[in-house]
């Protein structure tokens, strides 16, 4: 899925819980992205100010052995696709977000055979777009983040917890993760050790 490369890049161990384990639950920012996405979802197309534009559109590479949907697409004059990823958050770059623009641009390159030179993150708190360049560098840590996610998958292994307390703060799996536990191996091993020992007792 097109949506486990933003999940790797944010943290691999939440794309193994979903894409491995099938575990997701909601929190306020889940919640507000599907708010967000209410109406790219309902798969509307049509022309607004003269651009044809389509949303839930269906993806695929065979290439990369990608699969998903892009929020909208718009369609320049001379038929270039021009992706738009919608999120809720406020306008500021983030990598995991383009990183699952630049994997619907690969899709849409295949599919269609143009080129595509930029697309743009839309963010819905602020209303404003973000316009991603498709340059070289992100093609190329998009392709690596592709095979490092088949890699995972096909291993079948969990990935340790990542020690960043901003980014476990604000993921819906936190309480599923347990990071702070899975993390404190060290101070586990040493409750082990003690844990038979008869209080007042010397080790």
């Amino acid at each position: 899925m097109l949506s486990a490369l933003q999940h790797y890049s944010y943290c691999p161990r939440q794309c193994a819980l979903i894409h491995q384990e099938q575990t997701f639950t909601d929190n306020v920012f889940t919640v507000k992205g599907n708010l967000a996405h209410k109406r790219v979802d309902s798969g509307e197309s049509g022309f607004d100010d003269g651009v044809q534009v389509e949303r839930s559109l269906p993806l695929y590479s065979d290439k990369y052995q990608l699969t998903g949907k892009a929020d909208v697409v718009e369609f320049l004059a001379d038929g270039t696709p021009y992706p738009v990823e919608y999120k809720h958050g406020s306008r500021q770059k983030k990598m995991h977000d383009d990183v699952q623009l630049m994997a619907q641009v690969l899709c849409l390159e295949e599919m269609i055979g143009k080129v595509i030179l930029e697309g743009a993150i839309y963010h819905h708190k602020s209303h404003r777009r973000r316009v991603v360049k498709i340059t070289d560098e992100l093609r190329q840590h998009t392709v690596e983040l592709i095979n490092k996610v088949h890699a995972l998958v096909a291993s079948g292994k969990m990935p340790e917890p990542v020690d960043d307390k901003s980014l476990c703060r604000a993921c819906s799996l936190k309480q599923t993760c347990q990071p702070e536990l899975v993390a404190g191996k060290e101070r586990i091993k040493q409750m082990q050790k003690t844990l038979f020992i008869p209080e007042g007792e010397d080790e």
